[in-house]
């Protein structure tokens, strides 16, 4: 028995030479169920884990949660590498989103809560109005004023 099928079953043909297992079996399908496989493998390899926040917006998030935590803890808390999550810090430092303060060998990380969301569409919002939502209302550690769901 090779993958399931048996000799004389609908589906079974001889088996062939080929690859580094030695013999494979020849599935035949009609059309229309080959077709329907086919979709359903290229779904099942195609899904990709999506996030509705970007990984920008997750990253700001943890460093107001936890000023002082590390690139490993926020790369391994959001399923990113720690060298994106460097690149992200960095995006953020470049754009004032956060400054970085230096304490010992570790970094601390302030958010500048007042500033515009970087969206030209929605100039309004502040980024620490979105992180008060996000944190849902409670104080974040880690900005230049106390981000609260009532602040304004």
């Amino acid at each position: 028995m090779i993958g399931g099928l048996l000799p004389g079953r609908p589906g079974w043909s001889p088996p062939v030479a080929g690859g580094s297992a030695g013999l494979l079996p020849r599935l035949r399908m009609k059309p229309e169920t080959c077709n329907v496989f086919l979709e359903l493998c290229d779904k099942f390899l195609r899904v990709e884990r999506w996030n509705f926040l970007t990984n920008h917006a997750r990253v700001l998030l943890c460093l107001a949660r936890d000023p002082g935590a590390r690139l490993r803890e926020i790369a391994a808390g959001l399923g990113i590498t720690e060298r994106s999550a460097h690149a992200i810090i960095a995006d953020l430092t470049a754009a004032g989103y956060v400054i970085k303060h230096k304490h010992g060998r570790r970094n601390r990380y302030q958010i500048q809560a007042h500033l515009p969301l970087p969206d030209p569409a929605s100039p309004e919002p502040a980024i620490g109005d979105v992180l008060a939502l996000l944190m849902g209302g409670r104080e974040a550690q880690g900005t230049d004023t106390a981000v609260t769901a009532t602040q304004k």
